[in-house]
């Protein structure tokens, strides 16, 4: 079963990523970026990192996306070659460029992937119960403890 919702949120994400890159309409295409970082936000979730999923969820879901939506809702675009006024589309071709771009970098983290040691990854004990460094108290554990100082330093800033 969690194969099959595994491959449900990467067929969700490839084909919503798909969506954003050849879709023309700049309001569709932030809609797939929606799906994208929800079905992300999922994958996290499934591999335990609660902490990276809920971030996910707020920054980019919640704050970038939404004020992209709103900016390109709120935009009126004077010279309108289309008979359709509500569309806001894109002339950008550069589809070649793009695809050579990707393809590097989906070598590059292939063979950095298919080269790490995961096995070696290991959960640390809090107390008296094991938590990743990824969940939320691990995360909450650490910043109060270890990392305090620097926590607060940020808060500074």
């Amino acid at each position: 079963m969690i194969n099959f919702i595994f491959l449900f949120f990467f067929l969700l994400i490839a084909i919503s990523a798909i969506v954003v890159l050849w879709s023309r309409n700049v309001l569709y295409s932030a809609f797939s970026l929606l799906v994208t970082f929800l079905g992300i936000s999922a994958l996290y979730v499934m591999a335990g990192a609660d902490f990276v999923a809920v971030t996910q969820i707020l920054i980019y879901v919640g704050g970038i996306l939404v004020l992209l939506i709103f900016g390109v809702m709120l935009t009126n675009k004077g010279d309108r070659k289309t008979d359709d006024k509500n569309d806001i589309l894109t002339e950008s071709r550069n589809r070649f460029w793009g695809i050579l771009v990707a393809m590097g970098l989906f070598t590059l983290l292939f063979y950095t992937f298919s080269g790490a040691d995961f096995a070696g990854i290991h959960r640390q004990n809090f107390g008296d119960n094991e938590q990743s460094l990824s969940s939320v108290k691990g995360v909450g554990v650490q910043l109060m403890t270890e990392f305090v100082l620097p926590f607060e330093i940020t808060g500074i800033y």
